[in-house]
């Protein structure tokens, strides 16, 4: 990983373990960018062509990556945006089952439409909790975070997998920005029916884009009026014969930004996800076995087998402004400071920052 770390400049200012805040532009992607913008400014409109085909080769890759049907994937500017047009399309008498405290655009997209919403408390035994809420509670949508924004609190895929299995009427729809990019996932036999995801953080693709992934049997549950021409690729004939994902892209899209996406999905293939999977992995473990030896992890994070690498420590403004005087990236989140570890960090990073907190 040393190599791949030179791509990311910012590194050299100090230890970035805020990928949950933004993930880092990179060299390469960067030098993409401005060729192709350069194009642009050289050939004008002979470059649409390959702008349609740079769109169509993201939507291909996102289905490779994440193993969904390129027709489920929809290319969408970002999760919250999104997720509202689902859930106008969306029965307002079906009844929804929520996570307290998660993503607030995930939470609030439900809420604001009167659905009837119960919830299930965080904690260790979160997985249980909600088998127990869709068993006893006729819960028809189940709706939340695969990670967790605030603490890095990463449910059970497996439980999902068994959830959905169990229940396959249940509707399980889950944002994944916190998640896509930092492991290996496999949408086809997940059991989750619709998963969206803003891209700027773990793939670490930039601003404005994103999408959505849907599986074959979801699409009746909803009844989509969104519509535009780009919807239509551009055909009159096909106004009354949409595809489910294209109407979540009514207008034009992006060749540079989406373009940026593929370019990232194709920079992590080279590394290889096992790779990026393996070391998050590590990093998890290592920071985890470091914040709890402090104390300074809440009781759910510590009993829980598994955890992602997103961890808010018990820290003070003081604290967090040490680490900031130390060249450490992280961000102030609820009560504490999140730190957040990608591949292109390092346990010596975290053996610095346990430093710092100790010593100063």
């Amino acid at each position: 990983m040393e190599k791949i770390r030179k791509e990311f400049p910012v590194l050299r200012k100090g230890i970035y373990a805020n990928t949950a805040v933004y993930g880092l532009l990179y060299d390469s992607l960067l030098d993409w960018r401005q060729e192709h913008d350069l194009d642009f400014l050289i050939d004008g409109s002979d470059m649409r062509e390959r702008s349609l085909k740079v769109i169509s080769e993201t939507r291909s890759a996102i289905g490779k990556f994440f193993n969904c049907k390129r027709d489920n994937v929809a290319l969408v500017t970002n999760f919250s945006s999104s997720l509202n047009i689902l859930l106008e399309g969306l029965d307002a008498n079906k009844k929804v089952l929520l996570v307290n405290d998660d993503y607030p655009s995930l939470n609030w997209s439900f809420e604001n439409r009167g659905f009837d919403v119960s919830y299930v408390s965080m904690a260790v035994d979160l997985e249980e909790r909600i088998n127990e809420a869709v068993v006893g509670g006729n819960i028809d949508v189940l709706a939340l975070s695969l990670v967790q924004w605030m603490d890095g609190f990463a449910i059970d895929l497996e439980f999902l997998k068994k959830l959905k299995k169990e229940n396959p009427d249940l509707i399980i729809i889950v944002d994944g920005t916190q998640f896509c990019g930092s492991a290996n996932f496999d949408f086809e036999n997940s059991g989750i029916d619709v998963l969206g995801a803003s891209a700027y953080k773990w793939l670490l693709a930039g601003y404005g884009n994103g999408f959505m992934l849907f599986s074959d049997q979801v699409k009746n549950c909803f009844s989509i009026n969104n519509i535009g021409f780009n919807a239509a690729d551009g055909d009159y004939d096909k106004k009354n014969n949409i595809r489910f994902a294209k109407k979540f892209e009514p207008g034009h899209l992006s060749s540079l930004i989406f373009g940026s996406l593929k370019y990232s999905i194709d920079f992590f293939e080279r590394i290889g996800m096992d790779k990026i999977t393996a070391h998050n992995h590590k990093l998890s473990k290592k920071a985890k076995t470091e914040f709890e030896k402090m104390g300074l992890l809440s009781e759910r994070i510590v009993q829980r087998k598994e955890h992602s690498t997103i961890f808010n420590i018990k820290a003070d403004k003081a604290t967090f402004q040490k680490l900031k005087d130390n060249d450490v990236f992280c961000a102030q989140r609820g009560e504490g400071v999140r730190l957040s570890f990608h591949f292109y960090n390092t346990e010596a990073e975290i053996d610095a920052i346990v430093n710092i907190l100790k010593n100063g």
